[in-house]
């Protein structure tokens, strides 16, 4: 089992957690403990995350600048909405000014996660680029849209294939990361060590996870859309924006709950008698 020394807040005493191995049914647990905690306070945490996008893509209409500011505050944004899934479990207020609480503590810490994680996103992108020369880096960087030839020839998806690869460690890396840098006061390379590892120990969990976020996210909804499609012909359009909107404002807000729930059940505090 995995043993860390947590050094908390500095009103907080420093803890001892431990990185549990968790079975591969939690996975399914943690999205329905994330809706369950969604329905609690589900104005307002809909509120915060559509909130959090909006804010995320007008200041990404900036050219470059736009992309990197946004990046480097992802891990304080991530903190400040895990902050808003614990004031909703432990039944405490929940406002507005909370999406700007992750930038309160250890902001040093979380800016820097932003700027390895910009990093590693350009490192990535440039590995796919032997691929597709430089196609889907062009595309996500710049928004310059490949060419007829890239896409018939089928390097833009090798050059895909190839950045889903070598993004998955580091979505592990960071899957814990900020809320062990915020809550906690770790160092990058440390909170990075640990959510990666503490992953890790729990593939089995997120395996069943993710299948979970699929089938809601993309099964379920086409075969609504499908059935919808087939008994109202003229209104499939309608149906189509509608559903899109459902998903938007109800299964967004619950991944955000589910991040925070994943978080509760694999960390724990323990006493140490040694």
């Amino acid at each position: 089992m995995l043993r860390i020394v947590i050094f908390s807040l500095p009103y907080e005493r420093p803890e001892e957690m431990q990185a549990l191995t968790l079975p591969a049914a939690q996975g399914w647990r943690w999205l329905t403990a994330g809706f369950g905690l969604f329905r609690r306070n589900h104005l307002m945490l809909t509120f915060l995350v559509v909130s959090y996008w909006v804010l995320m893509a007008l200041v990404n209409v900036i050219p470059m600048l736009g992309t990197i500011a946004t990046t480097l505050c992802i891990p304080a944004f991530s903190v400040s909405l895990m902050n808003a899934c614990r004031n909703i479990d432990r039944g405490l207020p929940l406002g507005p000014p909370i999406l700007f609480s992750g930038f309160a503590s250890n902001l040093r810490s979380l800016l820097a996660l932003g700027a390895i994680y910009l990093v590693a996103m350009v490192a990535i992108l440039a590995v796919s680029a032997l691929a597709d020369d430089g196609a889907l880096m062009a595309m996500m960087l710049a928004g310059r849209k490949p060419d007829e030839e890239v896409l018939s020839s089928g390097s833009l998806l090798a050059a895909i294939e190839i950045a889903l690869l070598l993004l998955c460690p580091l979505i592990m890396a960071y899957w814990y990361a900020p809320v062990l840098a915020g809550w906690h006061g770790f160092s990058p390379a440390k909170a990075l060590f640990f959510s990666f590892v503490a992953c890790l120990r729990n593939w089995r969990a997120f395996l069943v996870y993710s299948l979970a976020i699929v089938v809601f996210a993309t099964i379920i909804p086409s075969v609504v859309l499908g059935v919808l499609a087939t008994l109202l012909p003229n209104g499939t359009a309608l149906m189509t924006v509608l559903v899109t909107v459902l998903l938007v404002l109800v299964l967004a807000p619950t991944l955000f709950a589910s991040f925070y729930v994943s978080y509760r059940d694999v960390f724990v505090a323990v006493e140490d008698h040694a």
